[in-house]
């Protein structure tokens, strides 16, 4: 793609003639790396014109280029940055520009650094055996039926829905589709005035604390849960009650008192994959309301459900308008999708509504539209039922294989899911044993980071089938057990 003449300006207090000032600015351009390697130039007349100098200082310019070796001339087709063009190492960055004298120190407020998160390996696909957790298995996904879908939200036709600003509202055929078939699945029923879409479940979670929480307030949530939950009650400042989990999920008896909102995964514990029984929820309610606390009820993976159909949703059982609701397509579709909801009572959706405007507006309503129809045209449920039986398969494999190895499964749901929550022999740092596999091309997350505070369990580790295929977790559960032999 050429360079736009556009981005060419002359300095009028430049020491030099405009023959020497442009091919200055060509060659720092490219001194600097922000001309490539065979990037086309501006013709010399489209330069020329554009700063209104005469051609022949564009041409004998280009030609002092060409002979210093910064740049070619391909016959009839224009100039075009060298291979072997002159070029910089790149200074080494210290976390300052050179003439940065801001003290941000004290210029920063708020810290967002520094939390326990998951590692990411953003190139998993390049290793043989990755049990990575939520990444989607492109054999899987129905790529073609979306494409189409892609397109036909682009059509002349679906205008509205592809440059509007949407401003606080949400594209009315994906509010539908929640309403009339998602939800219900859950036994959830709502009214438009009560489903707000999000850019995933995480930004659904993070409006939820803004909105219930602050210095003065306090919030419960499970250990191990969910590492992304202790970041946003992070920042929201609250006092924060980790509590920890047994076979069942998050006891009851153990909330302590006086506290304001709850974040659980009742249906599919993060990590461990437990499910709440029924007699749990129904006490969890009652004390929502005999204690005056709200829930934030993250919904995950419920389509998952290959095993048996799921329990019934929290928010299905609340009569009392307490429990709040996020459900996410990114999950189930594909991670980089980034589209979630929020279901609950209208003064609080009116509340996260006005922070989403304030914040991001909307999520893009072309995204929305696509998403639309790839859920009213049966796609998604095609998918999803494909989906399910795949994933038993796999899961019913790496059951099979970890059998055979001195690792234990610490937890698992009764309905499906995507992966297991895995223990290791004590004295085994899943930390360390992640990085050495991964010179063995063994992808797994290391499980610490899902337990709040320092002083914790470092001996369990989350293993997806997700993103690897049945006739690999065999081998690759062998090479875990090999590692942690060897460690």
């Amino acid at each position: 793609m050429p360079l736009v003449e556009d981005t060419f300006f002359l300095d009028p207090n430049f020491q030099g003639s405009l023959q020497s000032q442009i091919r200055q600015i060509v060659a720092s351009a490219i001194l600097a790396g922000r001309l490539q390697v065979g990037e086309k130039l501006p013709s010399s007349r489209k330069l020329a014109d554009h700063l209104g100098i005469s051609r022949i200082t564009v041409t004998l310019a280009y030609h002092e280029l060409v002979a210093d070796d910064y740049i070619t001339s391909a016959n009839r087709s224009g100039y075009f940055v060298s291979e072997t063009a002159p070029t910089v190492p790149l200074p080494a960055i210290n976390g300052e520009m050179e003439n940065d004298t801001v003290n941000w120190d004290r210029a920063i407020q708020r810290n967002f650094t520094g939390g326990k998160t998951v590692k990411k390996d953003y190139n998993w696909r390049s290793y043989p055996y990755p049990f990575m957790y939520g990444q989607p298995d492109p054999n899987l996904f129905n790529q073609a039926s979306w494409r189409l879908c892609a397109m036909q939200a682009l059509g002349k036709k679906e205008f509205d829905s592809l440059t509007s600003d949407y401003a606080e509202q949400d594209d009315p055929e994906l509010i539908s589709f929640i309403l009339r078939h998602t939800l219900p699945r859950r036994g959830v029923l709502a009214r438009p005035e009560q489903v707000l879409i999000t850019v995933g479940a995480q930004n659904a979670l993070w409006m939820a604390a803004q909105i219930l929480l602050n210095s003065d307030r306090s919030a419960v949530y499970e250990n191990p849960g969910y590492h992304g939950i202790r970041e946003i009650l992070r920042h929201t400042g609250c006092v924060q009650y980790p509590v920890d989990i047994d076979h069942d999920g998050l006891p009851p008896d153990g909330l302590p008192k006086g506290f304001d909102a709850l974040f659980v995964t009742p249906s599919h514990q993060c990590p461990t994959t437990t499910t709440m029984p029924m007699k749990r929820r129904h006490e969890l309610l009652r004390l929502a309301k005999a204690q005056d606390f709200l829930i934030v009820e993250d919904d995950y993976e419920f389509e998952m459900s290959f095993i048996k159909a799921p329990s019934p949703a929290l928010k299905s059982l609340d009569k009392d308008g307490r429990v709040i609701y996020v459900g996410s397509f990114s999950k189930s579709l594909f991670p980089g999708l980034r589209l979630g909801y929020l279901v609950g009572a209208e003064p609080f959706i009116r509340q996260a509504r006005a922070l989403r405007l304030a914040s991001l507006r909307h999520p893009p309503g072309y995204m929305q539209r696509t998403t639309a129809y790839f859920l009213g045209l049966g796609h998604y449920d095609a998918m999803i039922k494909k989906m399910r039986t795949v994933y038993h398969r796999r899961r019913q494999v790496t059951a099979m294989a970890l059998a055979d190895t001195e690792m234990k499964v610490a937890g698992s749901s009764n309905f499906g899911g995507s992966s297991f929550w895995v223990e290791a022999p004590k004295g085994i740092d899943t930390e360390v044993l992640r990085h050495r596999l991964a010179d063995q091309g063994v992808l797994i997350e290391a499980g610490n980071p899902h337990f709040a505070g320092e002083d914790t369990p470092r001996n369990f580790f989350r293993l997806a089938y997700s993103s690897i295929s049945s006739e690999k977790i065999p081998e690759g559960v062998r090479r875990i057990s090999q590692a942690i032999k060897d460690y």
